[in-house]
């Protein structure tokens, strides 16, 4: 335990990044209170638990470059309780199933060969004229698919998942998912004919590490091993205020009226609310850019089936427009020990915004509404169905819409100045699409930062290169700090994923958000 009698460095939030920055902590033997506004840790990477199923919130792949990532892993479990499991995910398109990654022949011969012969004049036209406008994801896919190949596998999912139409989101994030490929060099690479004889064709890895009750295994571990140590983990204790005075934050008051002192403050929470928090008060132009922040939502409708009703895939895109549902998981390909025998578990997402009609339906309606599309999709009959579950997840991806870069530059400049020892971290608490491993490597230079001095830049990491779950890569880069030096040893890859720039919501979007 901590002698100097300083108060305790206070963490908000036990998701992934929290709970490492916790751990850390304790490890250097400095203390720690973390408080969390909801009944229970791990955040978006929990396992919830129904009756005996266990369902995971996205599905998450254990699968990292950045060393210290992995070593933390086993550090909070031991070897055997990670299963290790095959990488499948397909595409569903008009009752079939297509590859994904797309391969060129198994896409174009799987529409059939009239259809495959219409992708390829699509194509061939775009190359005489191509799409005027390649500033916006459809004209930018369009040019180098077709029209045809961009509406059967791009416009339909990835409207669902931002809610938005594909001619407002910016070309940056198909170019950075997308890299160079068209269907072209797909093909030519394909042969073999491509430069390097197909070898600039990176491929996803095949198997990943994944705990067997879960990723909520993990953190449910991490969180008895803070209390283990000395350390206080606070459930349904949400912040109502971060107080400061002389460029730092001094103490946090809880909902409850309680108020801890702190050393220093790491916060996950959603980084507008952090703002909003701050007494006293942020500026009125730095509250206006807090205000423009806003997030995209989801709800899984978990539904349990025979198991024969299962598929080999971790999950299956669906890309069929009449239907609402984006994405199905089998939980039991995820592990067997998160279903019963002789049966399996399909969690059913959808995509929404808080507030909607999806989000505002009752656990009824919506586990009918998934029963409706399982049959309607071909994958389960209705009458199979013996049972389901309901979970809303709020703040589950930050919205990248068109100006937020500007918003969160305003909010980081501010927080830097006037509370130099508020430290965000994580997903949510810098507003970046970040995976679960880059969240826990911000939290590890922030507690470095805290506890050596260092002057680790957390906003370096998952600088966008290279798809996340690439085998290998040539142009690693490492995080730096202030001064732009490299951070050694916490080296880590470019890995993770972006997400595309979205248009501003609309006024009242922004209202319910803030």
């Amino acid at each position: 335990m901590d002698t100097s009698g300083r108060p305790p460095v206070l963490v908000i939030g036990a998701g992934p990044a929290g709970l490492t920055a916790a751990v850390r902590l304790r490890q250097a033997d400095v203390d720690v209170t973390v408080v969390e506004a909801s009944d229970c840790v791990g955040g978006i990477s929990r396992t919830v638990e129904r009756d005996g199923w266990r369902f995971d919130l996205g599905g998450h792949r254990f699968f990292t470059k950045v060393p210290e990532v992995e070593a933390f892993w086993h550090e909070i479990l031991p070897d055997e309780d990670f299963l290790s499991r095959p990488r499948m995910s397909r595409i569903l398109y008009r009752g079939k199933l297509f590859d994904y990654p797309l391969k060129p022949f198994n896409a174009l011969f799987g529409l059939g060969v009239l259809e495959a012969v219409r992708c390829v004049l699509s194509y061939l036209l775009v190359r005489v004229r191509p799409p005027k406008d390649q500033s916006n994801f459809e004209g930018w896919v369009a040019a180098r698919f077709g029209w045809r190949l961009y509406r059967i596998f791009f416009k339909t999912y990835t409207e669902k998942v931002w809610g938005v139409p594909a001619t407002d989101i910016q070309a940056d994030w198909a170019a950075q998912r997308i890299k160079n490929l068209s269907l072209l060099n797909a093909i030519t690479s394909a042969l073999g004919f491509g430069k390097g004889g197909g070898s600039q064709i990176t491929t996803l890895i095949e198997e990943f590490q994944y705990p067997r009750l879960g990723p909520g295994m993990m953190w449910d571990r991490a969180r008895d091993l803070v209390r283990a140590e000395g350390g206080e983990i606070r459930l349904q204790s949400p912040v109502a205020a971060v107080e400061h005075a002389g460029g730092a934050a001094h103490s946090v008051v809880l909902a409850s009226g309680e108020r801890l002192a702190a050393t220093a403050v790491i916060s996950s929470m959603p980084m507008p609310e952090l703002v909003r928090a701050m007494d006293p008060p942020a500026p009125a132009d730095v509250l206006e850019a807090a205000a423009g922040l806003s997030f995209r939502d989801f709800l899984t409708v978990a539904l349990v089936v025979p198991a024969s009703a299962g598929f080999p895939d971790n999950w299956i895109y669906i890309h069929e427009p009449g239907a609402r549902v984006g994405r199905v998981q089998n939980f039991g390909s995820w592990s067997p020990q998160l279903v019963k025998d002789g049966f399996t578990c399909l969690g059913l997402e959808y995509f929404v915004n808080e507030g909607d009609d999806l989000w505002e339906s009752t656990d009824e309606s919506l586990i009918e509404l998934g029963k409706a599309e399982l049959a309607q999709l071909g994958l389960v009959p209705a009458g199979q169905i013996q049972a389901g579950y309901v979970v809303r997840v709020p703040k589950a991806y930050p919205v990248y819409d068109e100006g937020y870069a500007e918003r969160v530059d305003v909010l980081r400049t501010w927080l830097s100045a006037t509370v130099r020892n508020v430290h965000p971290v994580g997903r949510n608490g810098m507003h970046r699409y970040n995976n679960q491993d880059h969240s826990m490597l911000t939290a590890m230079l922030a507690v470095d930062n805290i506890v050596t001095g260092a002057a680790h830049d957390v906003w370096t990491v998952n600088v966008e290169a290279d798809y996340h779950e690439t085998v290998s890569s040539t142009d690693a880069v490492y995080p730096t700090d202030v001064a732009n030096k490299p951070v050694v040893p916490t080296a880590a890859s470019r890995t993770g994923r972006d997400a595309p720039i979205l248009p501003r919501r609309v006024p009242d979007r922004e209202e319910s958000a803030a």
